[in-house]
């Protein structure tokens, strides 16, 4: 979420192997339990031919009225982490799966799964075994709803993205989701995102839109494991021990459960959308008590608590350009404080974060994106860790010649020297296939939002088929 965007570590936890934070590291590459996750491999490798073979050839064996339609994704992902200590950091596969049909013509239903499989941790030891046991294998609920229409209404029930803005780079107006943060926010969005178990209604008329959401039971994002990659590791400080708790999920109630609404208009061109959001905290934050026995111990536990959220989005075409805005407030956010004595080293802060852009067409195929991003937090206290107003600006740069469709992504604080560059480039050398070459190039000082990544820049190869 963006109340992450400017939380910044201290330096002394930056360089920390990861095998520091968790006793003990899997012996993953032991004969009898290598053959086994060489098993799992061809299982996922069958799954993903059986899904394509299926897509491919089972619509002429189908019965003429069988509304049912077939989709998804195999995927393959992988990275090579080249700072020090080099290692490979990722081979995985996943295959995802997407049913989808109607009982009549008001009433549609939709069913989807992805299955994933990461042999990283057959090649190397390089990572504890809790995160070894976290990412190895996942199985996971796609969106799974079904769908009424009656009149001017439309009802979704069940596991669904609800998507309230989008602009490039990172999170703002888009609370409602869930994210999967084990890699950072370096996936595409339309893989990062965690779709919700939620009840949504809709009402349109003419120009007008009204959405209600509930949300009984949260999905919360996924951080992973301490000695994960990209894991959001809290302050250390210096001449105490460090340790870090399990994460603290909320009880699944009904005080506990989230809703909102969201009211659009398209006047004139312009797209205006306004919403409300109570939830639960899809993030966590990591309050700190101090054991002072046998050694004064910093230890920290993940937990999820509740804010209130409204919010503004605009859009515009200009020409043949694209303006966007988008406006949050957030309150009663807890946020990590230095002072030790504090009694849990969070203390609330109220926020309003922006982002102001505009979408240029510099020729044919051709696209520059240039987007002014900033918070302000009102109250400020001066012992957290990031400054009153934060600012930041988002470049990103697209074409297309041929089959080749190259790009970079420049993410970039004003305030202190902290960026990421994204070159890419995606290649698609058939129908329904590409494959991608990219880097996550981590720069600026260690306490930085992404420069504390810096020892984590990274290579990496995709292949995808879409059926």
């Amino acid at each position: 979420m963006i109340h992450k965007q400017f939380e910044i570590m201290n330096k002394s936890t930056m360089g920390m192997n990861p095998s520091a934070l968790a006793t003990g590291v899997g012996e993953s590459a032991r004969s009898g339990r290598f053959r086994h996750n060489l098993l799992a491999i061809n299982l996922t490798s069958a799954l993903a031919i059986a899904a394509v073979s299926n897509a491919a050839f089972g619509a002429e064996s189908a019965p003429a009225k069988s509304d049912m339609k077939v989709s998804g994704v195999w995927q393959f992902e992988a990275a090579r982490t080249t700072a020090e200590p080099e290692h490979t950091s990722k081979l995985k596969n996943s295959v995802d799966l997407n049913l989808a049909g109607k009982f009549s013509d008001n009433v549609k239903w939709k069913l989807g799964g992805r299955l994933s499989y990461d042999a990283v941790f057959d090649v190397n030891n390089f990572y504890p075994a809790a995160v070894e046991d976290d990412q190895r294998t996942e199985a996971l609920a796609l969106e799974n709803y079904l769908d009424i229409s009656q009149g001017d209404w439309d009802f979704r029930l069940g596991r669904q993205h609800i998507v309230w803005g989008e602009v490039v780079g990172l999170f703002f107006a888009d609370v409602v989701s869930a994210k999967d943060m084990r890699e950072f926010v370096l996936p595409e969005f339309n893989r990062l995102r965690i779709p919700q178990w939620a009840t949504r209604a809709e009402y349109s008329k003419e120009d007008f839109h009204a959405e209600v959401i509930w949300i009984p039971y949260m999905t919360y994002d996924n951080i992973g494991k301490p000695g994960g990659e990209f894991y959001p590791y809290p302050p250390a400080a210096a001449g105490l021990g460090y340790a870090i708790n399990n994460e603290v999920i909320p009880k699944k109630d009904a005080s506990n459960s989230a809703y909102g609404l969201r009211l659009s208009y398209l006047w004139e061109g312009w797209d205006m959308a306004a919403f409300i959001y109570r939830s639960v905290d899809a993030a966590p934050v990591f309050s700190r008590e101090i054991l002072p026995t046998p050694t004064p111990t910093l230890v920290y536990t993940p937990e999820h608590r509740k804010i209130r959220q409204a919010g503004v989005t605009l859009a515009k075409d200009l020409g043949e350009m694209v303006a966007k805005a988008e406006i949050i407030y957030t309150g009663d956010r807890e946020y990590t404080v230095t002072r030790l004595a504090d009694s849990d080293g969070l203390v609330k802060q109220n926020t309003v974060d922006y982002v102001f852009g505009v979408e240029i067409p510099l020729f044919e195929d051709s696209r520059l994106v240039t987007q002014l991003f900033g918070r302000h937090v009102f109250h400020h206290d001066t012992d957290t860790l990031f400054d009153k107003d934060e600012n930041g600006v988002i470049l990103s740069w697209s074409t297309k010649f041929d089959a080749w469709e190259p790009q970079i992504l420049v993410l970039s604080s004003v305030n202190r020297t902290d960026w990421l560059a994204q070159p890419r480039v995606t290649w698609n050398f058939a129908r329904n296939w590409q494959a991608a070459f990219g880097a996550d190039i981590f720069g600026g000082e260690p306490t930085g939002y992404f420069g504390r990544f810096d020892d984590k820049d990274r290579v990496y190869t995709e292949m995808r088929y879409t059926f």
